[in-house]
């Protein structure tokens, strides 16, 4: 990779990991799911005035903007809102490529290989050493909440193999479109409606950067700037930059948020992003029943 594609691959981690500390802000200014629907909501519009008609059948862009938008980042706000630490979310989430592995092995018969099956034991040894240190430090159903969101990016990340979109943006883009109104219907049912008005009563600059940085900036540029990448360089010269993510977004916690990282949580981040490692880079086995799927792209890592 040329040195300019290099630095952008570490900007897309930076953006990313530091977007969990901007999450954990705009979580001051408004409800966790309202919070969700506003991100999207901003992300495709005015975008999808200029990115073109889909290029993938609706069906993809439903599926992966429920799954996603609805289900994945509506428990990770949840989440994070119920008290997960902003740079552990960032760490706990990467659990995703043990997830999709699964989910890949159980609909698309991809058998994992030894090194693969060996890296998702690491990995999820890595969640248990941060269940047990946020059991005995916060609170363990926040967590949880966190790792149920991983489950649901690892089932988007195979409904997006199957969709596969030539155009990552445009993808993007598009599936922002499909969780607005079902985040915004369940915020007003579980938070509402005096809350979510309340919010944008209040609603100030530093609420305002907040959306802009997780809807713009994360989502637009992010996603954008991974699928640019993608088309230009082999899977495997890009996917290791997404480990990166987390190291971002523990440093970001650590400095803004003031968040400190115990012992045994540095051992959980060191055996989740070991076993992320092995789980995402150890090419798999050729389908036990092939189908009529695209070789596997490593999924963004951005919140």
């Amino acid at each position: 990779m040329k040195p300019a594609h290099l630095a952008l691959a570490v900007l897309v981690a930076a953006v990313w990991g530091v977007n969990f500390t901007v999450v954990e802000i705009g979580l001051d200014h408004f409800p966790p799911l309202f919070f969700s629907a506003l991100r999207f909501l901003v992300a495709a519009v005015p975008a999808v005035l200029f990115v073109g008609r889909p290029k993938v059948a609706w069906k993809w862009i439903v599926a992966v903007g429920l799954v996603l938008g609805v289900a994945k980042f509506g428990l990770l706000f949840v989440g994070m809102d119920a008290g997960m630490p902003a740079g552990l979310s960032s760490l706990v989430l990467q659990i995703q490529a043990v997830f999709t592995a699964l989910i890949a092995f159980a609909v698309l018969g991809e058998r994992p290989t030894a090194v693969r099956a060996a890296g998702m034991l690491v990995a999820l040894a890595g969640i248990g050493v941060a269940a047990a240190d946020e059991g005995a430090s916060g609170p363990l159903g926040a967590f949880a909440l966190v790792v149920a969101a991983a489950v649901c990016w690892g089932a988007s990340n195979v409904l997006t193999r199957r969709a596969a979109p030539p155009d990552a943006l445009n993808f993007m883009v598009w599936v922002s479109t499909v969780p607005v109104l079902p985040l915004l219907a369940l915020s007003l049912l579980l938070e509402g409606p005096t809350r979510d008005y309340d919010a944008l009563r209040a609603l100030d600059w530093q609420g305002v950067g907040t959306l802009g940085y997780v809807a713009w900036v994360s989502t637009v540029f992010g996603f954008g700037a991974w699928g640019w990448l993608l088309r230009r360089h082999p899977a495997s010269a890009v996917a290791p930059f997404s480990l990166l993510v987390p190291v971002f977004g523990m440093t970001s916690a650590a400095l803004f948020l003031d968040e400190s990282v115990s012992p045994l949580g540095w051992c959980a981040a060191a055996l989740l992003v070991g076993g992320v490692a092995l789980t995402s880079l150890a090419p798999a086995r050729h389908a036990v029943h092939p189908v009529d799927v695209p070789a596997p792209e490593p999924t963004p890592a951005g919140s």
